[in-house]
């Protein structure tokens, strides 16, 4: 393992809007958390079997050509193609085979020809292969028509990578294609930026632990395991904080003790201004509370700032709006502080199966999922529903001016997947 570098902090007031600003359309909010956000984690080398989805912290460059040496393509017979005339000809076999791992010794006699097989080194003097089934031998020599293009049935070194070329570029996930190119140009370690430790903490009396006896005025959380699900799925390590109560000097144990433990805290319910609205009052108390007023539905508020050092997002406390909050602005956040970048998702265009007016003001993102290659909506857009987030394979995006949408209108819907889900 190698010596691990830290990146300095992010400053307290690295959320802090203009005066004035009020609303805050979609578009401007991910420009602005693009721009004011940079990586937070420390960079490190891996072994090569432990790299599977890391984000790489440097460009790959190949420590050697792949193939090494010139090689065939082919079982065959190599020789000059100096050699080689039109027509029917034979010409004498040497000693001996080129085998993948076991090359020819020497170099061909001009004049001759080798057995070579898929994968040998091409013997010192081959430079062209013919395939064994185009020829006919008795073992002494083989019989077959020329011509033959030079170079035919051979590989070049360097032919796929060259030594020294750029395989892989920092900020990408590595796949497991990626471990097979990196292990043929001769690494076995990797430097890897450290997995993005991002914790959620829910917060509020009305909450109740899934499965445990809730009182008649209580509701179950159902924020914390879907967002953690949500963090696993990304490629992150989700760390979970638990659940703060009404406190407000609780919850600031509660964020104390994330700050060590995270690289990005998320947090749902509490970021308004409320008189229990405890998060937004104690990042005041710091000067560390941005509120961003976003022109989007669901969701509107998004409570960000810094907690000693670590970003947080206060996430809307309604579940619908919270993982739509997710997938909009935290994912992208989460890239760029893990040091992969700016991933925006992937649309997909395709026409309407439902009907819908909108105003004009605001964003909207509709629960939604493909059938027969159009788009269906969610019954409700009730933000309490959230059988319509299972129900849903993805969002509808709708522009924030007004639209008037009938069957057969093209929409942009961005499946689940395209967030990593």
């Amino acid at each position: 393992m190698g010596d691990k570098l830290q990146p300095p902090p992010l400053t307290d007031d690295c959320f802090a809007l203009p005066a004035g600003t009020e609303w805050t359309p979609v578009d401007s909010a991910l420009a602005e958390i693009r721009r004011r956000l940079r990586p937070v984690v420390s960079i490190e080398t891996v072994p090569l079997d432990q790299a599977l989805c890391r984000v790489l912290a440097s460009d790959v460059k190949a420590l050697r050509a792949n193939p090494p040496l010139p090689n065939s393509a082919v079982d065959g017979y190599g020789m000059r193609h100096d050699d080689i005339v039109d027509g029917p000809q034979t010409l004498p076999l040497v000693a001996g085979r080129a085998a993948a791992g076991a090359p020819f010794e020497g170099a061909l006699t001009a004049g001759h020809a080798v057995r070579v097989l898929t994968g040998a080194a091409l013997p010192d003097g081959v430079d062209t292969v013919i395939l064994q089934e185009d020829v006919t031998t008795d073992g002494r020599a083989i019989a077959f028509h020329g011509p033959l293009k030079p170079g035919a049935n051979t590989r070049k070194a360097g032919e796929d990578v060259d030594k020294g070329a750029v395989i892989l570029p920092r900020a990408r996930r590595v796949t497991v294609a990626d471990l097979a190119l990196a292990a043929a140009t001769g690494h076995k370690e990797l430097t890897v930026y450290q997995r993005l430790r991002v914790g959620v903490l829910s917060t509020g009396d009305e909450l109740a632990e899934a499965g445990d006896m809730a009182r008649p005025d209580q509701i179950y959380d159902a924020n914390r395991p879907m967002v953690l699900g949500a963090i696993a799925r990304f490629g992150f390590t989700p760390v979970d904080l638990g659940r703060a109560p009404d406190n407000r000097q609780k919850l600031r144990d509660f964020l104390d003790r994330a700050a060590d433990r995270c690289d990005l805290i998320l947090t749902s319910g509490g970021a308004s201004a409320g008189d229990e609205d405890h998060l937004s009052a104690l990042l005041n108390e710091t000067g560390a509370m941005a509120l961003w007023r976003i022109a989007i539905k669901p969701g509107r508020p998004l409570a960000l700032g810094v907690w000693r050092g670590t970003p947080l997002f206060g996430l809307p406390g309604n579940p619908v709006a919270a993982l739509v909050c997710t997938l909009i602005f935290a994912r992208p956040a989460m890239g760029l502080l893990a040091g992969e970048g700016w991933r925006a998702p992937q649309a997909l265009h395709v026409p309407a199966a439902f009907t819908k007016t909108k105003k004009p003001g605001r964003r909207e993102y509709l629960r939604a999922r493909l059938r027969d290659g159009k788009a269906e909506v969610f019954r409700s857009e009730g933000s309490g529903r959230i059988s319509g987030l299972s129900w849903a394979e993805g969002l509808v995006e709708l522009p924030d001016g007004a639209l008037d949408i009938a069957p057969g209108t093209p929409v942009t819907y961005y499946p689940y997947s395209a967030f990593g889900l």
